[in-house]
């Protein structure tokens, strides 16, 4: 019993990643992100991620892995996860949790920066909020979205969505997947 369970579920992420990657468009908006990405490092432009739940954590992993190392090593890269749980407390105590992420953006980000921002529906406010920030101060976009890209759907300079319409953890395998990815491409692009 257990283990068609097991398997039935290891079959369908594999057809969800199968999906995701016979669309030729999906890997070049991976290639899009990366030079985008590899750019603003070049330039002294940084990366500010952000997420909620699952993807707060992906977001945090997108980060550390930028400034710490993926596989080889190499120089740190300029990449925060907004995620100071300080920070995350009093904006949302009081500004209220739609501004958690816009609310950073105004202090630290700046034209030249990238918005990382990953939502498995599209329709997270505070991400929202936070591609509005972005955009009035001259930042650049990317992100990961899943199911029909929700509201931030078209926002993004750069959207890489997974089109399931199941349970958010297929999305985010994929997402994971595509931020490792990414990690890969920059240090190439850096190198």
């Amino acid at each position: 019993m257990n283990l068609t369970l097991i398997k039935d579920e290891l079959l369908v992420a594999e057809k969800v990643l199968q999906d995701f990657i016979a669309d030729e468009q999906n890997l070049q908006k991976i290639e899009q992100a990366a030079t985008l990405l590899a750019d603003s490092f070049k330039n002294e432009g940084k990366v500010l991620a952000c997420g909620n739940g699952g993807s707060h954590c992906d977001a945090m992993h997108f980060a550390e892995e930028l400034t710490g190392r993926y596989r080889e090593h190499r120089p740190s890269y300029p990449a925060i996860a907004i995620s100071d749980p300080s920070h995350l407390s009093c904006v949302g105590n009081d500004y209220g949790y739609n501004s958690v992420f816009s609310r950073y953006l105004e202090g630290v980000g700046r034209s030249g920066d990238v918005l990382f921002c990953l939502s498995t529906s599209g329709n997270s406010e505070n991400i929202l909020a936070a591609i509005d920030t972005a955009k009035a101060k001259g930042m650049s976009v990317i992100a990961l979205t899943g199911k029909d890209g929700g509201k931030m759907a078209g926002l993004a300079d750069i959207e890489i969505r997974v089109p399931y319409f199941g349970y958010a953890d297929r999305i985010q395998e994929i997402h994971i997947k595509v931020i490792h990815i990414l990690i890969y491409l920059i240090e190439k692009k850096m190198a």
